[in-house]
């Protein structure tokens, strides 16, 4: 069977994860999950994830999600650009989220990245997700 948007599914079992109280979820590792792990790590929304590496080649990610008082750190993600819809974005026209206490993540010429990273280093591209 095949997977369409593999970033949204990421997105779904870090959503799904988080509703169920869990510490730690897996997904698939690809290199534009681990790019947006990158961001999600970097902006203080997941404590870390590892890469896991099976004998049979295949390898997983294990996210560890982040709790504060016992609530989810991450109250909304969801997928902006899907593979039927891709949503770009100049550098003028980034959006914010909840007038910057959230975040985008785009993919840009550059590398995946924040807003805020897209912002400084003044490029544009694909909204990936929005996460608050």
């Amino acid at each position: 069977m095949t997977m369409t948007d593999p970033l949204g599914d990421m997105i779904t079992r870090i959503r799904n994860a988080q509703l169920r109280g869990k510490s730690k979820v897996a997904t698939p590792a690809s290199k534009l999950r681990g790019w947006v792990l990158d961001v999600l790590q970097d902006e203080g929304f997941i404590r870390g994830y590892a890469k896991v590496d099976y004998p049979n080649g295949k390898s997983e990610f294990e996210i560890e999600l982040k709790y504060n008082e016992g609530t989810p750190v991450i109250q909304l993600i969801e997928r902006v650009s899907t593979p039927g819809r891709r949503v770009y974005s100049s550098v003028k026209e980034v959006p914010t989220v909840h007038n910057g206490l959230g975040i985008s993540i785009l993919s840009t010429p550059k590398g995946v990245m924040s807003d805020q990273a897209a912002r400084e280093k003044n490029v544009g591209g694909e909204v990936l997700c929005r996460v608050f």
